[in-house]
């Protein structure tokens, strides 16, 4: 029996040969299988433009960009049909879009340069022209290695991009390439470490300086990602891209004032800039500014109808109402064919919170699922693949290892972790909790996360974690105990215990309890409806893509429930459960609870939680501001005739 891969290499072969019609016959063959196949779509669109049936090479395009909206090669293909139709503008949107999801597409860079100078904008031509000049000077290595990290293909970019580096072991974009893919697979350590090393080769380096500071803010390296742009700054301080960096590290550590100082520099170099405006959006309403957070982001909105990014993060405020002005205005920019794919999420997520406070259910439920099935499409999460991974942890992680490893760990009691799923009211504990003069709120801090990665290891397909807990020493388990104390306290205000709030680590209760046996567990769970039905509603930045689809979001509930029952079964006591809609009935109680069992003595401001003046940078930051209240219990219930999937995969 032909296999797909055998067809895609006759399509492959068929067109390299300048066959396109037994090209575009073979790639129909594939989509007869699979309408949605984005390699077969590709090839069909390319023979159907050479043999000049621009109207289906145009649908096969579509039928692409619905299915992958961020395949670099789909828009550069988008970029030589608009050119075949004579729509030099449309082209160069194209190849524009092209090079932004995959920057290694030269033909991309020299269209744009061409287009740009035909169409008398000198200066944008020369930019995209060193662009592909500075293509054509890489190894081809390289190239491969951007190509793949850009289509996704993350393992074949780090084989081909450590080969490479054994005979290049100093070149410092083989380097930034490996680093970018650690990042992408969560090795952050390994990460700081190439971007620093890096650095050190190539001081003046711009794009490796940028890089090198996303990597320690990843690593919740506040202090040392100011201090690089500190530097960069010093080297220029009217330059806007040093500014506009420094602020958003000030913004990291605290430093409002001087991060929104730099902010209204920046605008006054570009009134108007959507992005800054946005920007200073957020460290305003970090700061608890909500005023003037909502008056930045309307200017956003003002200066660029279009820009998503600021209609969602109005939304984004939860207790935000968009006016009808405001509602019309959405429903006219997601109208627009040539809308950018994030733009048209955040629209979707935005008009849909918009209709839901005007009754509108069902419209409500189509922006939320046309918003989520966007991001659906350009995730790679398997929700088999995460039961699986769950499950492993319940194989391994058994009351005889935790026996066979009693007294390990480092001793230290100040940790205390607030998991679960996000939208299960985690940022209302940790509100109540920080409210306590011997208690720090800090972040949802990727620690814990990372050593899991790093104790993976860095074979493909071949993770030793969760089993190679059984063979770690005491020795070992104690210095990762001792780590996470040292590299968290820069996030502390001084008081004995610290939160942290990352609500994933519910799959590593076994990993804290070995490295960190005093420190406490508080498992924040709310009604599995209310909780998933939240989720799906949110448009999370990263790291939390079951919330994308509701059968993916069921099933993750429920195989969370099943592996912290686990963790009751193996660590009897070890975790405290905090039901959502206990707090919201009994307050005191529930706060005196969660005191009694991180011992600490009861304090009256906890109760006051709302009156705390901390940032807070989760989707909650609002409402955790406002006395405590019933708003998001059975907000499901409106929507209840589309959610079967939900409950479906919800099951028990």
């Amino acid at each position: 029996m032909t296999t797909r891969e055998t067809k895609l290499k006759n399509a492959q072969s068929a067109l390299q040969s300048g066959q396109f019609e037994a090209g575009l016959s073979a790639a129909n063959a594939l989509l007869s299988d699979d309408p949605s196949d984005g390699e077969a779509l590709y090839m069909a669109a390319v023979a159907a433009r050479y043999l000049k049936r621009m109207d289906q090479a145009a649908s096969h395009l579509a039928a692409l960009h619905d299915a992958m909206p961020e395949y670099g090669r789909a828009w550069q293909e988008q970029g030589h049909l608009a050119l075949a139709r004579g729509d030099n503008a449309g082209a160069l949107d194209a190849f524009a879009r092209a090079t932004r999801f995959n920057p290694a597409l030269e033909a991309s860079w020299r269209e744009q340069a061409r287009l740009q100078n035909a169409a008398g904008r000198p200066g944008e031509a020369q930019a995209a022209a060193a662009q592909q000049q500075r293509l054509a000077a890489l190894p081809k290595e390289l190239i491969a290695v951007t190509n793949h990290l850009a289509e996704g293909r993350l393992v074949r970019a780090e084989e081909i991009c450590r080969h490479f580096l054994r005979t290049h072991p100093k070149n410092v974009e083989g380097m930034r390439l490996l680093a970018k893919i650690g990042i992408e697979l969560g090795i952050l350590d390994d990460a700081e470490f190439l971007l620093e090393s890096a650095v050190s080769f190539a001081p003046d380096d711009i794009q490796l300086r940028f890089d090198y500071i996303d990597a320690l803010r990843r690593r919740q390296k506040s202090a040392e990602a100011r201090e690089q742009a500190e530097a960069l700054y010093a080297r220029d301080p009217s330059n806007v891209l040093f500014q506009s960096r420094l602020a958003i590290e000030c913004i990291q550590t605290g430093d409002y004032d001087r991060g929104l100082e730099l902010f209204e520099s920046v605008l006054e170099k570009l009134p108007g800039d959507p992005a800054s405006l946005t920007s200073r959006g957020h460290a305003l309403k970090t700061k608890g500014d909500r005023a003037q957070a909502e008056a930045s982001y309307r200017a956003a909105i003002a200066s660029k109808p279009g820009h998503g990014d600021a209609y969602y993060a109005l939304a984004n405020l939860k207790t935000y109402r968009f006016s009808a002005s405001e509602l019309a205005a959405m429903k006219a920019q997601i109208e627009r064919s040539d809308l950018a794919f994030m733009d048209r999420v955040h629209l979707n997520f935005a008009l849909a919170k918009a209709l839901e406070d005007t009754g509108d259910y069902e419209g409500a439920f189509r922006c939320y699922d046309e918003g989520n099935a966007l991001k659906r499409a350009q995730t790679r999460y398997s929700a088999d693949a995460m039961t699986g991974e769950l499950a492993k942890q319940k194989a391994a992680c058994t009351a005889e290892l935790f026996a066979q490893h009693e007294g390990a760990g480092h001793a230290a009691p100040d940790p205390i972790f607030i998991l679960g799923l996000p939208r299960a009211g985690s940022t209302l504990l940790e509100q109540i909790l920080a409210s306590h003069s011997q208690i720090d709120g800090t972040l949802e801090l990727p620690n814990i996360l990372a050593l899991a990665h790093r104790l993976r290891g860095r074979k493909a397909g071949q993770s030793r974690y969760p089993e190679i807990l059984d063979d770690l020493t005491h020795e070992q388990l104690a210095q990762f105990g001792a780590d996470f104390i040292e590299n968290t306290r820069i996030h502390r205000a001084g008081a004995p215990f610290f939160i942290d709030k990352m609500p994933n680590n519910f799959r590593h209760v076994g990993l804290i309890h070995l490295i960190l046996p005093n420190a406490k567990i508080i498992d924040a769970r709310r009604a599995p409806m209310d909780c998933c039905f939240s989720g799906f509603k949110q448009l999370f930045a990263e790291g939390q893509e079951f919330t994308y689809g509701l059968t993916e979001i069921g099933r993750y509930y429920s195989d969370y429930v099943d592996l912290m029952d686990h963790w009751d079964s193996v660590l009897p006591g070890k975790v405290l459960r905090v039901q959502h809609e206990d707090v919201l009935d009994d307050l005191e109680g529930q706060t005196r609870r969660m005191l009694d069992f991180l011992e600490v003595p009861f304090e009256e401001q906890c109760l006051a939680f709302h009156q705390t003046d901390r940032a807070v940078r989760t989707a909650s930051s609002e409402q955790v501001r406002e006395p405590i209240n019933r708003k998001g219990q059975d907000a499901w219930k409106p929507f209840e005739p589309w959610l079967g999937e939900l409950k479906l995969a919800l099951g028990q």
